[in-house]
């Protein structure tokens, strides 16, 4: 059994599948370490992929080559495309899963892998070699104090540094309720040169399906005509080789509702006169909680003045009666859950599966990273998830996909991959950890992104395709039907704006759609931009339409409908890139800056940005300090 590789991922949730598989495709000689074979890729919590902005996540994440995407289209159970009503910046697919079939999926896809190796095993500490005053990573030690070697490490262990799970006065050691926490590797990173902090997140209680009345919820169906995340997935099989007639296989497994219930006055009050039991309040939980995503009992003290909040009842697979209830996540004892559950309309006799439970853990403030993941007091170590402070498996993939990348990049001797604010919401997602940092769990949203409408789910196959195409994790088919799929598109937009439609003949169909007929001819694209107008509206008006499928002419319609918008904003953008391109040098000595504050020192020394731009977006730093870098990066280059 060999103990040298490349790169060796610790952790095998969300963030280590798509670190390990990107490493071994870009021909790493790579190992996976779980602690557990069987909960691979498991989702602790709601075991739902995408939502709003987490989506815009994924389908880069499967744009760049990654596999949460495929996992999510053959793991899904129902499909919902949310924010129809507002722009398409904001629109977002949101699928629930079925959470065996994803786990089962994304552990065939990783024990399928060429140049990877998956070991159920639990690393103990890194190893580190010192050269001077500069530490690099030289591989781990495992239990049963065996070492690995390798050239680089990628840590994403999830909530399972020192992870401490509370149930009302009940506390233990674990990294998710049935499995063991990662107690020494906290003191290793510690011990060289790495300050960790401590967080908070929880799950709720899971009830039997057959003992809920759905007859007092509201059902919520997912969509008629579902849409999918990955552009790989396969949406047509072949029946006859002879005719070549195909079969819709889409969507692979049996959609199934949704249901939602609120809470109660009721409920608030038995929470309420319980709160001396939840270990949120008792001051036994240390950690900071998600913000946006709070338990049951925080949502009833800080809005106090609401008598309900929405619970969602979710489904977790196929071949299971357990049903999440998405909204009352809570840390109260076993009975005090039991007793409010019971209070929500439908849920009166409703049996708990497994009791709802808050886990506190370790992360490593992200400001020690670079903006390739890279860990400043260790070379060669990188970190993924929510180790860096995150909170949801979406963004935990993407810092798995993009550590993977830039380990194997730099193993290779290539310059890393480092998505700019206006390429991508992972690198909006990296940039913000990397440079803000965060002192609560970190969430995606759409208003982390002040270039949203050029980071739309539909176009992420043009904004990244050609780059994962370039790191070896995107095939030639794959890039060709890219390329195919381009050119229908630009063909259909420059139909549009050449087809001339005239008053006669459109005005009937247009006063029908209730908007206002034509005085004189115009073109099918100044048709589409006027509101409420649609591509399928048009059909009437539109004699000489080819025959295009959902992706292109919803493209083509936003292409049309937002082109002076999108124009705008990709103009602001590209004002904003001098300032990114503007280099910093990574040994600069801020001390030697005449004209800097001590703050600006302190923190840019800490920092140690990249960029121009991204020192601007350093808390505290003034455009003054700003403009006194620049005077300093000009007079050094002369």
């Amino acid at each position: 059994m060999s103990n040298k590789y490349d790169v060796i991922i610790i952790g095998g949730g969300h963030a280590g599948i798509e670190a390990s598989l990107a490493c071994a495709r870009m021909g790493m000689a790579t190992a996976m370490f779980t602690i557990s074979l069987d909960r691979i890729g498991w989702m602790s919590c709601n075991p739902s992929i995408g939502g709003l902005a987490k989506s815009q996540l994924v389908k880069e994440i499967d744009a760049l080559g990654g596999e949460m995407g495929l996992l999510a289209d053959a793991a899904g159970i129902q499909y919902r495309m949310l924010n129809k009503s507002k722009g398409p910046a904001v629109w977002s697919l949101r699928a629930q899963c079925d959470r065996q079939i994803y786990s089962t999926e994304a552990k065939k896809a990783l024990e399928r892998q060429d140049n990877l190796d998956i070991k159920q095993g639990t690393a103990i500490r890194i190893l580190v070699e010192e050269v001077g005053a500069e530490k690099t990573i030289r591989g781990i030690m495992a239990d049963g104090e065996r070492e690995f070697l390798s050239r680089a490490v990628i840590i994403a262990t999830g909530t399972f540094l020192n992870g401490l799970i509370h149930i009302g006065p009940k506390t233990f050691q674990a990294g998710r309720a049935g499995e063991p926490a990662a107690t020494e590797l906290s003191n290793s990173l510690s011990s060289n040169g790495l300050h960790l902090g401590r967080l908070k997140t929880g799950t709720p209680a899971r009830v039997n399906a057959r003992s809920v009345d759905f007859s007092k919820m509201t059902i919520q169906p997912g969509d008629e005509d579902p849409r999918y995340f990955s552009n790989r997935t396969e949406v047509y099989e072949v029946v006859s080789s002879r005719t070549g007639q195909k079969r819709r296989i889409w969507p692979r497994l049996e959609q199934v509702p949704c249901h939602l219930t609120y809470t109660n006055e009721t409920t608030h009050k038995i929470i309420s006169d319980n709160l001396g039991s939840s270990p949120l309040y008792s001051g036994k939980i240390k950690g900071i909680g998600p913000r946006y995503c709070p338990s049951i009992e925080d949502k009833v003290v800080r809005f106090s003045g609401r008598s309900q909040h929405q619970v969602f009842i979710e489904p977790e697979g196929l071949n299971t009666e357990e049903l999440y209830l998405n909204g009352v996540s809570s840390s109260l004892p076993e009975e005090v859950q039991e007793k409010f559950i019971h209070s929500i309309a439908g849920l009166e006799r409703a049996r708990i599966m497994r009791p709802g439970y808050a886990i506190e853990y370790d992360y490593v403030p992200p400001t020690q990273l670079f903006a390739t993941l890279e860990t400043k007091p260790v070379r060669g170590l990188y970190l993924a998830g929510q180790i860096n402070g995150t909170s949801g498996y979406e963004e935990a993939a993407a810092q798995g996909l993009m550590a993977g990348i830039n380990a194997a990049l730099k193993i290779k001797d290539l310059d890393p991959l480092i998505l700019r604010r206006d390429q991508a919401y992972i690198g909006v997602l990296i940039d913000d950890l990397a440079t803000k940092g965060t002192e609560e769990p970190y969430r995606m949203f759409t208003s982390r992104a002040e270039h949203r409408l050029l980071l739309r789910q539909d176009n992420a196959l043009e904004r990244l395709l050609p780059q994962g195409h370039q790191l070896g994790l995107v095939g030639e088919n794959d890039m060709l039907l890219f390329r195919f799929r381009q050119e229908k598109t630009s063909k259909e937009l420059a139909r549009l704006a050449r087809e001339t439609v005239f008053p006669e003949q459109a005005n009937d169909v247009l006063l029908a759609m209730g908007t206002a007929p034509l005085s004189e001819p115009v073109r099918l694209a100044d048709l589409l931009k006027r509101p409420g107008v649609t591509y399928d509206s048009l059909l009437p008006l539109d004699q000489h339409r080819p025959d295009h499928d959902w992706e292109i002419t919803e493209r083509v319609e936003i292409e049309t409908k937002y082109r002076g918008y999108i124009k705008r904003q990709r103009e602001e953008a590209d004002r904003a890139l001098d300032m990114e391109q503007k280099a910093v040098p990574a040994g600069l000595d801020y001390s030697a800056v005449y004209g800097l504050s001590g703050e600006a020192r302190q923190k840019l020394a800490a920092i140690r940005p990249l960029s121009i731009g991204q020192a601007s977006r350093i808390s505290g730093i003034t455009p003054s300090d700003i403009g006194v870098l620049l005077v300093h990066l000009k007079r050094t280059e002369a």
